[in-house]
């Protein structure tokens, strides 16, 4: 299932911000928790993710830093801020609203005619 792209890059900054909240982390590992947490549906680039982040960034919602691992390679680490704590609240606030609006439109739909909607019959992913 290809995800429009649309729908990925409003996703985008509750996603990121999401993650950091989990603790600290580096592009190329934000890039894995997200395809694993979306069964692998999500497949984000670097060329998706870093202007992303430089977005967060600017707007005080993360801050960087750069270490150096074990194998001796720099890596830029993203953290997320008090302010940007805030702003995945109020993310995860819109997309509950949003959320809720579209099974009560979907549930709508199959009550009035359950036979003349077989897309809805189909399981939602895990988590939907």
């Amino acid at each position: 299932m290809a995800i429009n792209k649309d729908l990925v890059a409003a996703s985008s900054t509750p996603i990121v911000l999401a993650i950091l909240a989990e603790g600290d982390s580096y592009g190329y590992a934000i890039i894995q928790r997200v395809r694993e947490l979306s069964g692998g549906h999500m497949a984000w680039t670097d060329g998706m993710l870093y202007p992303v982040l430089h977005r967060l960034e600017r707007l005080g919602h993360i801050q960087a830093r750069w270490e150096t691992a074990d194998s001796g390679r720099r890596r830029k680490y993203y953290r997320i801020t008090p302010p940007g704590r805030e702003q995945l609240a109020e993310e995860r606030r819109q997309w509950l609203a949003v959320d809720a609006t579209l099974h009560a439109i979907w549930n709508a739909l199959v009550a009035a005619d359950p036979a003349g909607h077989p897309a809805f019959a189909a399981p939602l992913p895990q988590g939907a």
